[in-house]
């Protein structure tokens, strides 16, 4: 059923997966077209369907943000991006342009502009109230997205999408919560109807009656007094009437206080909302949201009641990812974890996104892959994910690697992240970085520790220390008493009772709702700074203390001092005052040092040694810094 072909109006797709619209921001770097071709070609390559690019301006306050968002309303724009839809057809797939309109979304300091809306209500997520479209406006807006469809079909574009979800303008007019008026563009369901049918119509009209047009419709807003499923259904049938082709089901809102993407979202969640859609319309309806295997995929579409399943982040862990299924090589594929720590959260930063189990994703012309002029024998030291990395591509560039860990598992600290409630999809980039080394023939050695002398030392050409990090132990009488997280993950020590952590960060939160999920109910975190969670992406932060609070872990923040460990708790100060924190056991999670006494060693001895990784960086080290060290050091070598 994936690769059975499926016709959208006079465009027949050879597969039943859409690589739905993700911005990427390679737009606004340094050759950023040239850039975000070769970033759609690679997925073009690999049996996708239909590509939807990311969100197109129709007009210039509508913009998701500056320069580094893609326009469709300038006259030059089709000319612009017909290197892209070339590249895509060269490559035998077909690419959709979605086109865009950011309402109240839009920032005023990166467009210069003051966002729009139908009613003048600001977003919790937005410091800009935006201005209230007049009659006038709203007419001229509809004629924007019909000419930035007849220029996406100018520039080469087999299809577009219009952007009627996530809250976005058109959202925005569907929405009682968003739209107030009371002229003939809001108030009742009819009224508020009016704008997301006028555009697909206008749209229809431009474009012709042969050129697909997929609409993206919100299917479930989780904004408390938003549309009803009443609503929803008859919105999906309008669109159908006024000549939508395919219908793609959005989930939620940027502001709703629900998770739908991220990894914490059981997989599959929300296909039903897609399936129940499709019961009222005759038209293709397409199915998101957490749907990040093949097989998963495949589920779906036989179930018969969608008639395409939309993966995004999926093709930046794998552009491979089809080309792959269709070989039957499924433990091959680089899963998507869902994490969001290098798309969403470079998105929301104001970066380009990429991917933390690929770091290629979006860097296609700075991280080439070449096969090595002078083949070595490289020994890596730590099988952690900055290691795993280095010898993957080393051994991919011809390399004989060998990959050596004191552990008896591969992964370095991933193996304690699979095991907190919510993140087992770090099951996957392990499972992908096992498959990969033993298809490379890279010689894997767990459970040894490596002295300066080991012979191994002696026949490297190159030698790759990832080592990882070292737990910073907290400068506090009793030290003793406590216990590290590292032996409370490995199962040394069984917590119970009343427990303490000093920390706050990632690593402390993450440890909280692990013991909250193996039966231990009385948790506090205790930490210097104010802001707990820090570290994790602003898309999951939220949702991360969300949880704590919901499970009753209290976190305590404004430590001035840890005093002493002393048998009935932790004694601290806050605020001049002393107080003693009653429990059981308490735990230190405080940060990380770097662990480089070994490279050092090896330095002083006159080998090549390259620290990559927490052995050379602790601060603020994360998986998605860790593989890309792997990636760059290995590419050097």
């Amino acid at each position: 059923m994936l690769f059975e072909p499926l016709k959208l109006n006079t465009l027949t797709l050879r597969s039943r997966v859409m690589m739905g619209s993700m911005h990427v921001g390679l737009e606004g770097l340094d050759r950023g077209e040239e850039r975000l071709t070769e970033f759609y070609r690679r997925r073009a390559a690999n049996g996708t369907g239909l590509i939807v690019t990311g969100g197109a301006a129709v007009s210039p306050e509508g913009s998701g943000g500056g320069h580094d968002f893609m326009t469709i309303y300038k006259p030059e724009d089709a000319e612009r991006w017909k290197p892209m839809t070339d590249a895509v057809h060269e490559e035998g797939g077909a690419i959709a342009l979605q086109l865009f309109h950011a309402g109240r979304y839009a920032y005023k300091q990166m467009t210069g502009l003051d966002p729009v809306a139908p009613s003048a209500i600001r977003s919790p997520i937005n410091p800009d109230t935006p201005r209230e479209l007049s009659a006038e406006e709203i007419e001229q807006l509809i004629g924007a997205f019909a000419a930035g469809a007849v220029r996406a079909k100018e520039a080469g574009f087999d299809a577009v999408e219009i952007m009627g979800s996530e809250g976005y303008l058109i959202n925005e007019f569907m929405s009682p919560v968003t739209n107030q008026r009371t002229d003939e563009w809001g108030g009742s369901f009819e009224k508020r109807l009016r704008l997301p049918v006028a555009v697909m119509e206008a749209v229809r009209s431009a474009v012709g009656a042969d050129y697909p047009i997929v609409y993206r419709m919100s299917g479930l807003d989780l904004i408390e007094g938003s549309t009803t499923e009443e609503e929803t259904l008859r919105w999906a049938q309008a669109l159908e009437k006024a000549g939508a082709d395919a219908l793609n089901i959005g989930i939620g809102w940027h502001e709703s206080r629900v998770p739908t993407i991220s990894m914490k979202v059981p997989r599959m969640k929300f296909v039903p909302v897609a399936e129940r859609i499709s019961e009222y319309v005759t038209i293709p309806v397409i199915a998101s949201n957490r749907i990040n295997n093949p097989r998963d995929a495949e589920e779906v579409l036989n179930r018969g009641t969608v008639q395409l399943v939309s993966m995004a982040r999926p093709f930046l862990a794998d552009p491979a990812i089809l080309s792959k299924a269709q070989d039957g090589r499924f433990d091959e594929i680089n899963t998507c974890i869902a994490c969001n720590q290098a798309c969403l959260d470079h998105v929301f930063e104001g970066k380009a996104a990429t991917c933390l189990v690929n770091p290629e994703a979006g860097r296609e012309l700075d991280l080439p892959l070449h096969r090595a002029d002078e083949l070595k024998h490289i020994v890596v030291v730590g099988a952690g994910p900055a290691g795993l990395e280095t010898a993957r591509v080393a051994a991919e560039r011809g390399h004989r690697v060998t990959i050596v860990d004191s552990r008896t598992e591969l992964g370095g600290q991933l193996n304690y992240s699979k095991r907190i409630p919510g993140k087992e999809e770090f099951y996957e980039t392990l499972r992908y970085f096992r498959v990969q080394l033993d298809k490379l023939g890279v010689d894997v050695q767990l459970g040894k520790t490596l002295e300066r002398t080991d012979p191994l030392f002696e026949e490297a050409d190159d030698i790759v220390i990832a080592t990882g990090i070292l737990p910073r132990q907290p400068d506090v009488i009793g030290l003793e008493r406590t216990v590290s997280y590292r032996d409370v993950f490995d199962e040394k020590v069984q917590p119970s009772g009343k427990i303490v952590i000093i920390g706050g960060g990632g690593i402390a939160c993450d440890l909280a709702l692990f013991l909250a999920d193996k039966g231990v109910s009385d948790l506090t975190l205790v930490q210097r700074g104010t802001s707990f969670a820090r570290g994790i992406g602003k898309t999951t932060r939220w949702a991360t203390l969300m949880e704590m609070k919901q499970k009753g872990i209290r976190m305590t923040g404004g430590v001035e001092a840890y005093e002493a460990v002393e048998k009935e708790g932790i004694r601290i100060t806050i605020e001049g005052e002393s107080s003693l924190v009653p429990a059981d056991m308490v735990i230190t999670a405080a940060g990380q040092l770097i662990n480089h006494e070994l490279a050092e060693q090896l330095s002083e001895d006159g080998r090549r040694v390259h620290v990559i990784g927490g052995a050379k960086d602790a601060l603020g080290l994360d998986a998605k810094k860790a593989i890309y060290d792997g990636a760059v050091t290995a590419r050097a070598l």
